[in-house]
């Protein structure tokens, strides 16, 4: 479950509504973490389309979710990681935004101490 500004948005529900789009094969949700809204929701997704964007999509949700669900972020690959069955592993997609939001984390502290210093 993904909680944006004290809501709670189910990962399931946005995808159902995605890939539901003419142009997208799969898609997974998670959460991400947002000064804002505490998360945010992030879609990956696998497209037919190589021209598909990120604002197509973000109209197409629009006309199908709440306000608050509508996915603020996208990414788009060329597949998803899988288990050995073919589960979509979320878990793992979460563990590499993690790791992105650390080191950006990281090197936005270094930059403030280096201009404090001069």
């Amino acid at each position: 479950m993904i909680l944006v500004s004290g809501f709670n948005v189910y990962p399931s529900e946005i995808e159902e509504v995605i890939s539901n789009h003419p142009k997208v094969i799969e898609n997974a949700a998670i959460g991400v973490v947002d000064e804002n809204t505490g998360e945010a929701v992030k879609v990956f997704v696998v497209s037919t389309d190589p021209a598909l964007t990120a604002e197509e999509l973000k109209i197409y949700c629009r006309q199908y979710l709440t306000a608050y669900k509508v996915p603020k972020f996208f990414e788009f690959r060329s597949e998803l990681p899988k288990s050995n069955v073919g589960k979509i592993l979320r878990r793992q997609l979460r563990e590499e935004e993690q790791k992105k939001y650390l080191t950006a984390t990281e090197n936005h502290q270094v930059t403030q101490t280096l201009d404090s210093k001069f």
